[in-house]
Formats: C-alpha cells, structure tokens, sequence
C-alpha cells in the first residue's frame, strides 16, 4: 500500500482543530431538579452502561473527526499494487482437448475459464487475440478491446475433444506479435518449457496449467470381432495413479442392456487385458469402468464390429492397371496366382472368374468375365445415383465393348442402353468390361472409383469407420441428403460431397439418408486417455521506459463513499438534538 498524494498529509491539522474546539468549548454543572427525579428509573439503563452515555453525549464529535480523518485519506490517494496484464496486447492460447475436462472439484477448462474472466479487468483497454487448439487452430478474437465481447467470446468456449496440437497454436499466435510488446497466456493441462518459441524478447509468456495429483484409470484399447457364431472382445486397462484402485468393467450393446460384467482390482501403475469369448453376436459393442477418478471421458469407448478391415487380393492374370490402382489406394493389397484365389476367403477378391461369386463367403470385384464372348458397343456412359459413384464421374470416358450382363443384378452405370456397372444382391461389384477395352484408366474418376471399391468391400456395409473428434474424412456415400444424428436422434450435421465432420463428443452416431443408414464411430485419439502432471510457470519480463508496469488500485472512490454515509449520520445526531442547540 502507498500514498501518491503525501503532500496533502498537512491537511492533518483540520481534525485536531476540532478536537480542541471541543475541549475549550463551556461546560457546565450538573444540578439536580425535583421536577426530574420522576424520571430516574426511566434512566437506570442509560446509568448503568456509561459508555454509551458518553458515546450518546460526544457522538457528534467522534462522527466529525472520523469522516474528517477519511478525508485527510482521501486527499492523499491511497492505493495498493495489485497484478497487471504487461505488454502492448494480450494473446489468450485455450487448449480445448479432452483432458482439460478432468479435474478435482471442477475441470481444468472451468477453472481456466474463471482465471480468463478475472484477468478481463486488468486488460485497461489492451486489445485481445483469442486462440483455440487444435488440427486448426482458430482466431475467436482478434485484437478485441470490448471487454464486453471478450468476456462473452470467453462464456462460450467450450472442449473439442481434439488433440491440442500446441505447437499450431504457438505458431499462429506468433504471427500476432511482431514487434508488439505481448503477454501470452497459455492455458492448458500441461506443457514443456522447451516448446515454447523464445526468439523475442518482446513477450512474456505466462502458463496455467492443470491442479496436481490428479488420478484417472482409462480404457486405453478396445476391440471386439466375430466369427459368424459368437463375438470376441478385447479391453486394455491402465492405472495412472501410485494407488490401487477397483472398478466394475461392463460390456453393453447399442440398446445399453449389460452383456457381461466383472470385478477388477488395478495396482498402481498397472495395465491390465481382459478378453472377452462366446458374446452375443451384435453390431455395436461398448465398454464402460466405474472406477473413481478425476478424468471420466476416457472411461468409456465403443466399436462396431463389421468395420475391420481386411485384405485385397487381385488376380495375377488381370491388367496391369487394375493391380497398380488398388495398391496405390491399400498397402496390403496382393497379387496371386488365379488358381490360388479360392484360398482367400477372408480377403476382398478382384478377379474376371464368374464361377467365385458362388464360391467367395465375401462379396468380390469383378473386372469382365472369363466365361462368356464380349460384343462391341458404343454410346455414352450413364450412371445412376450410387456410392461408387460418389467421387468418380464416368461421362467422358469412352467404352468400346463390354459383355453380358448379369441376370437380377442391379445395373448402377450403363454405356448406352447396356449395362456397363452391376451390383448383385450379396453386395458383388461386376465391371463388364476389360480395361483395354476403355479409356477410363486416363481420367481422374478411375482411382477414385477403385477408392470408393475398396471402402465398400473392405468395410461394413452398414458402417463408415470410426473416426477422431472432429475429423474430416471423404467416405463414399450414394447421392442424396445425408445427415448425422446422435444415438438419441438428435440432428447434428449435413454431409456435402461425401465429406464427413465426425461430431465433437466420443460415441455411437448414425449418418441417414432417405433410405439408408450407416454407423459411425468417435473415439478419443490415445494422447486424450494419459493425464500428465500440471504445469504452471512464467518465461520472459516486458519492460516499459525501463520499468515494469505497475497497476495501482485506489481506495478514493471508498473513502467518498464512507464519508457521505458518516455526513448523513452526523445530520441525523444532529436532528435528533436540535439544531438550535
């Protein structure tokens, strides 16, 4: 505390003036009155409590001197340092990934949240730039000097999910600084010195991390497959924490009903695997501990079954082409002998041979036939309103002859009035063309038809994949509106052009068209499952003239404020005396 006005401390001598008008004012002699002394019991209170007699008696006086003192205060300014945001402007770095969500009482985001807040009224009009993390960082506030907005743009952050991805933040909020003298804050759970880009001098980098000792016991992995007869599952347990911890471990279908439950014990620092045999067969699968921790989000994670993905394995005697297309869109993809194909039947066949859609427990490609004679055509290529076709436009690719078509096959694309493109009802693809027999290897479309092939087949039907919080990815759907919804038909998002935005929150969603629904699935990327120790620290001093700025608060407004209440109250003493006395 400190007084900027000490000159005015003179000003002392006013309420001692006071205090001598009061002892040299007249006195007088107390004289007993027959009148009176009915009164005496009346006044037995005010005799037996003397202090408050001469409180009664010289409260005019203790009230004046006290609201002159105040005054003598007031006019010498009194003040105490408190904290101040350094700096020409300020830069606010918000990590939103998942683990900002643990936390003890209340999460690291929250109490982040209210730190952003309080810090607002130290700003004194400083211009504000507002950073979220993530695979794309955003710029909420740029340069922002309404503490209004700034406050507001704060209420409304809220976690992604996404892996923070720092060092993006750090990157952009480089390119606010320039030559500006910058405070960056950076809140987050936690964060190494060393990724901090200290080539200015002109910043002072202040880091909040996440509250100490903070438990958590998670789902590092979960898989779940089947046999055709029972499904078999897989979940991978870590203890984080020094202690031993009990959990209940369940495995629920889409409908929440309980398929198994056990009982586990976790020393500290231990991971555990649990394997699960002769399940239900079901789509959907998920795993949930009920363990006391600090971090919930990881305690849970779903899969759907039929989106394993298998091998492709193209037949020898097909074109060259054809082989090297789908190995530049699949690294496991292989080339076998024709004899040889019968023998992979759990991988995705691309063959001529007509006798293996018979054979094959998986729908296959077929790229022509082996058993019938082609015949020349000629006429444009039309396609119908297909997933295959999702990415890959046929209508300037030429086709010169194709073979017969398949019988209760639905024709998806058609080279004048033939069938070019069938799929049958097991799911096969059947292309009725050789490829020497085509152009379509010279245009874009070709790739991406293989693409959208080996998503078909590779994956479930009724399954896109499992996706990151927040990831973009192209899948292939047919024409038409697709939305996504959550698992209690919440409408979330549109899909435009097969690209899909997975939703921000872990979990089973459905994306459904007019016709059709597919399963996906958002799950927590592996860094979201580990909470690290917290970390706070401050790098780096702004100077101003060679002095670092001080923000001083004043009592002023305080002291005027007590002052008026005591003036009141000496007008109301008086009042009650008389002023004619």
């Amino acid at each position: 505390m400190g007084f900027s006005q000490i000159i005015f401390s003179w000003t002392a001598i006013i309420p001692v003036i006071v205090l001598l008008y009061y002892f040299f004012r007249k006195k007088y002699t107390d004289q007993t009155v027959s009148s009176t002394l009915f009164w005496s019991e009346i006044m037995q209170e005010t005799r037996v409590s003397p202090y408050l007699k001469h409180l009664q008696k010289n409260a005019l006086l203790y009230l004046q001197l006290l609201a002159l003192l105040l005054l003598v205060l007031a006019l010498m300014n009194p003040y105490i340092k408190k904290s101040t945001i350094a700096g020409a402007q300020t830069i606010f770095i918000v990590d939103t990934s998942a683990t900002m969500l643990a936390g003890k009482e209340q999460s690291t985001f929250d109490a982040h949240k209210k730190e952003m807040l309080s810090l607002v009224e130290q700003l004194d009009g400083r211009p504000v730039t507002l950073i979220t993390t993530g695979s794309s960082p955003q710029a909420v506030l740029q340069q922002e000097t309404s503490a209004k907005s700034i406050e507001k743009a704060i209420q409304d952050l809220h976690v992604t999910y996404e892996t923070a991805q720092i060092n993006k933040a750090l990157d952009v909020a480089q390119a606010f600084v320039g030559d500006t003298p910058t405070s960056i804050y950076v809140f987050t759970d936690t964060l190494d010195k060393k990724q901090l880009p200290m080539e200015k001098d002109t910043v002072k980098w202040l880091v909040y991390g996440a509250e100490k000792n903070l438990t958590n016991v998670a789902i590092t992995r979960f898989a779940a497959t089947t046999d055709g007869k029972s499904t078999i599952a897989l979940v991978q347990l870590q203890n984080d924490t020094n202690q031993q911890h009990k959990l209940t471990l369940t495995l629920q279908n889409s409908q929440g009903e309980v398929i198994t439950e056990e009982q586990i014990s976790l020393a500290g620092n231990e991971a555990t695997t649990k394997t699960f045999k002769d399940l239900p067969l079901i789509d959907t699968l998920t795993a949930n501990i009920d363990v006391e921790d600090n971090y919930a989000v990881d305690n849970r994670q779903s899969v759907v079954l039929q989106t394993a993905t298998s091998n492709i394995v193209v037949d020898q005697s097909l074109h060259q082409l054809i082989q090297k297309g789908f190995q530049s869109i699949n690294s496991h993809v292989k080339i076998v002998p024709s004899l040889q194909l019968a023998d992979n039947q759990n991988a995705t066949i691309v063959t001529n041979q007509t006798a293996l859609l018979q054979k094959m427990a998986r729908p296959i490609v077929l790229f022509g036939r082996d058993e019938v004679e082609k015949k020349e055509i000629n006429g444009e290529v039309k396609i119908t309103s297909d997933a295959l076709f999702a990415f890959s436009d046929l209508n300037d690719i030429y086709v010169s002859a194709v073979y017969p078509a398949f019988d209760n096959y639905k024709t998806i694309a058609t080279v004048g009035d033939e069938p070019f493109i069938q799929r049958s009802p097991q799911g096969d693809i059947v292309v009725l063309a050789d490829i020497a027999d085509t152009d379509w290897p010279l245009f874009p479309s070709f790739p991406l038809f293989l693409w959208s092939v080996e998503q078909q087949l590779s994956e479930s039907v009724g399954s896109l994949g499992i996706f990151a919080p927040n990831e973009q990815r192209a899948v292939a759907l047919s024409q038409g509106e697709w939305s996504v919804y959550s698992q209690d038909d919440e409408f979330l998002s549109t899909i435009s052009n097969g690209l899909v935005t997975a939703p921000t929150q872990p979990g089973i969603y459905t994306a459904r068209s007019n016709s059709e629904e597919k399963r996906l699935i958002v799950q927590l990327q592996a860094t979201e499952r580990v909470i690290a120790q917290g970390t706070s620290y401050t790098l780096g001093e702004l100077q101003q003239n060679g002095k670092e700025e001080v923000s001083k608060a004043s009592f002023v407004p305080w002291l005027i404020l007590i002052i008026l209440c005591l003036l009141v109250a000496e007008w109301e003493v008086q009042r009650r005396r008389g002023f004619t006395n």
